[in-house]
Formats: structure tokens, C-alpha cells, sequence
């Protein structure tokens, strides 16, 4: 084996070739050595000795790390040696480190979490927790480590999703990186919450107003209008239902022939199908109750001669197996010639809680009724909570809706919706 005495050249280094009868080690000094590959790759080399020991650390491969950069790393590693430090296990200790910086990518760590947490969640509200991140997440920052993320990275991806006018989600996604940071936190992974130092940074979404009808003489002319509705029977059973019962509309039109007790006069919808502020925050996972009038029972059992045999209550026209389309109430109020600037669907939410508010009932039964999420000392108490009142308002409610209906003069100067 050939041992060179004088220091390696660039140009020994950039001629040099393996050799099948040997001299494949060209050597620099200090114990740094070029070792020629059959392959004819060239590989720097430092041999060194430690606790009496020989050992080799491998430096790169020439000319990636170039001649000047080889000797660099052996001054680094004579460093080392002379206060007793081992430069191998220097190199692995750095490289363990990579390699968990690398497995702690946002994705990962994200989805941790989310396998995690997810089970207690609404299925809708996982399905958008995910569906979120993986769309307006992870194509840009789910391969950089978590430790490694800050603010401004942050930004550019919640701008992305502003730039498309989704206000509302990049809101909620700013709120994901807060969570996913508090996890990596708690479990070492994370010094802190980069996504905290840009409250203030998204534009607030725009409140949202439903459309909907208040005036007592409007809200009759609605009721009569639906009460003389020509479309299909389910149709009009659902816009009748609509103003009585107030749930959100996907509630009302996924709503299952199993959820309803006719002789309890009792609606229960499974909290996996309220909305997600209901079902994906409160501890309690009751169903959510809602009393029903004897106009929303005698409704139903005509309704249940039509659909009872079938899962749904409001099925689709084009198959029992799936229930009605979300545009359905909709498009039947615009049938009937009210635009989307008088009513929506939704709107009769707010006509009800506008109404019983401006009546004297309690706004705890109310918001019970409406399954907005409780706040404060409220959120301590269970979804049936109220209900004795609740039975009371809804029957009220239900009634002075047909006061309404047939014009009474006394209904709309107050008449029957006083607190009992």
C-alpha cells in the first residue's frame, strides 16, 4: 500500500484513479486519506485513534466536499481529540438529531395529533379538520420540522388561503397550527407556538346574516304561502317543519325516522349530526332535544304513512337510500316567490330566536333550544337542561305561528307568546 508524504494536490485529487493492484489510499497527513472506489468514486477519510482504539470517520465524497473542506473537518476533529472528545460519536449524535428533526415534520406531528383527538370529535368536524390541512397545509409545510417553522412561514400559507376569499377557513387553520404547536409542545417537540404572534395578522370573515322575516303579518303571509306549497309532499312537510322546529337545516333534512319518539312528543338528533361548535366542543355528547309541538307531531304522523319505512325522513326523490338535497327548503321558498334576500332556510332560526327573545323567554331555554354552544358557567350543565320551559316554548312558539297563519290581530300585537 502506497502512503504519499507530501500533501495531496487538486490536481492529484482530480487525476487520481483506482487501482485493481492496489494504492487505493492516497494520503494527506494528520490521518486524512482519499480512498478510491472501484466505481470510481473518491471518499475522504480521517484515522484517527481513541481510548486506544482505531477508528475511521467518514468525511464525504470528492469533489462534493472539496479538498479544503476535508482538512477543515480533520482540524475540527484534532480539536476534539485534544479535550477528550470522540469526533465519531459527535457525528452520530448530530446525525440522530437530523433525523429527529426529520421525523418531526408538521405533517406527522399533525396527524399525530389528530389521530389522537379526532375519535371525540363530530365526523363532520373531523373531516374538515383534515381535509383542511392536507388541502391548504401540508403541500407547502408539512415536510419542515416542527421546531423549525416560524411565523412568517406560517402567514404565507394562511395567506394562500385568503387569497381565495375562504376568510372563515384561515381563520379556523390558524387555529389547527395553534393546536398542533400546543401538542408538540407538551410532548417535546416544540419550544413554542410561532402561530401565536400572528393573532391580529387575518382579516376577520365577514359576520354572516341569514335572510329571514321578523314582522308578524310577514311571517303569516310565509306560513300560508308554504300551507299552499304544489311541489312534492315531503317538500311542503319540510317547509312547514322548518319554522316550527328551528334546527339547522341539515339537521331538519338528514333527520331519521329512528331519532323520533311520537309518543314522547321528543326529537333527539345524535350529537355526531349537530353542528360542529356543538358537537366537536361540548364534553357532554347528549343528544340534542327538541320538544315537539302537537303541530309538528300531527305533521309527522302523516309524514310517516309516506317515508316511515325508509331510514329517512325527508328521503331523496331520486333514491330512499340518501336524504333530500341541502338546496331543497331553499328552492322551495324561491318556488314560492320569496328571493334569498327575504328567507333562507336558515333564516328561521333567527326568526324564532328573535321572537321568543322580544317575548320574554328565558334566553337560557332559548339558546338551549337553538344548541348554540354554551359560554361561561353555562357550559357546566347538560343539553337537557330547561326542558320542562323548552316543552312550554315550543308548544307556545307552535301556536302563535298559526295565530299568524290565520291572521289574528291579537297575535301580532303580542297576543300569545307570553312567558307562562
Amino acid at each position: 500500500m502506497a502512503r504519499r508524504v507530501a500533501p495531496l494536490t487538486e490536481l492529484h485529487c482530480q487525476r487520481a484513479k483506482y487501482n485493481p493492484e492496489g494504492g487505493n489510499k492516497l494520503f494527506d497527513g494528520g490521518g486524512l486519506f482519499l480512498e478510491l472506489r472501484p466505481n470510481g468514486v473518491k471518499l475522504w477519510r480521517l484515522k484517527y485513534r481513541f481510548a486506544g482504539k482505531e477508528k475511521l470517520l467518514a468525511l464525504g465524497a470528492y469533489p462534493d466536499i472539496s479538498r479544503e473542506a476535508a482538512r477543515s473537518e480533520r482540524s475540527k476533529a484534532r480539536t476534539m481529540l485534544a479535550t477528550n472528545i470522540d469526533p465519531c460519536l459527535v457525528r452520530k449524535a448530530a446525525k440522530r438529531s437530523m433525523n429527529v428533526a426529520a421525523g418531526n415534520t408538521f405533517e406527522g406531528i399533525a396527524r399525530e395529533w389528530f389521530e389522537r383527538f379526532s375519535p371525540g370529535w363530530a365526523l363532520a368536524h373531523s373531516s374538515k379538520v383534515i381535509g383542511r390541512l392536507e388541502k391548504d397545509v401540508f403541500p407547502w409545510l408539512g415536510h419542515r420540522p416542527i421546531a423549525e417553522l416560524d411565523a412568517p412561514e406560517i402567514l404565507e400559507a394562511l395567506r394562500r388561503v385568503e387569497a381565495r376569499g375562504a376568510l372563515d377557513t384561515a381563520r379556523r387553520v390558524r387555529q389547527y397550527f395553534g393546536q398542533v404547536f400546543r401538542y408538540a409542545i407538551a410532548t417535546s417537540r416544540a419550544k413554542r407556538d410561532p402561530s401565536a404572534d400572528l393573532r391580529g395578522a387575518i382579516a376577520p370573515p365577514p359576520k354572516r346574516h341569514y335572510a329571514t322575516v321578523t314582522e308578524p303579518l310577514r311571517i303569516g303571509e310565509l306560513l300560508r304561502a308554504i300551507d299552499g306549497y304544489h311541489g312534492t309532499y315531503t317538500t311542503r312537510a319540510a317547509l312547514q317543519l322548518a319554522p316550527l322546529v328551528f334546527v339547522r337545516p341539515g339537521e331538519l333534512r338528514k333527520a331519521e325516522w329512528s331519532e323520533f319518539d311520537l309518543d314522547k312528543a321528543e326529537w333527539r338528533i345524535p350529537p355526531e349530526r349537530l353542528k360542529l361548535k356543538m358537537a366537536a366542543k361540548l364534553t357532554s355528547r347528549h343528544p340534542h332535544i327538541v320538544p315537539l309541538a302537537t303541530q309538528v307531531s300531527e305533521i309527522l304522523l302523516e309524514l310517516q304513512r309516506l317515508t316511515g319505512s325508509g331510514r329517512y325522513v325527508f328521503p331523496s326523490v331520486r333514491t330512499g337510500t340518501r336524504a333530500m338535497s341541502d338546496n331543497t327548503v331553499n328552492a322551495g321558498l324561491r318556488r314560492l316567490g320569496f328571493e334569498k334576500t327575504e328567507i333562507v332556510g336558515h333564516g328561521f332560526r333567527h326568526m324564532a330566536s328573535t321572537l321568543l327573545n322580544e317575548r320574554g323567554w328565558s334566553p337560557d331555554a332559548i339558546e338551549r333550544q337553538l344548541a348554540h354552544k354554551p359560554q361561561g358557567v353555562r357550559a357546566v350543565y347538560n343539553l337537557a337542561e330547561y326542558l320542562p320551559e323548552r316543552r312550554r316554548m315550543m308548544q307556545a312558539w307552535a301556536d302563535y305561528l298559526d295565530a299568524l297563519r290565520a291572521g289574528l290581530p291579537g297575535a301580532v300585537l303580542g297576543g300569545p307568546l307570553a312567558k307562562p
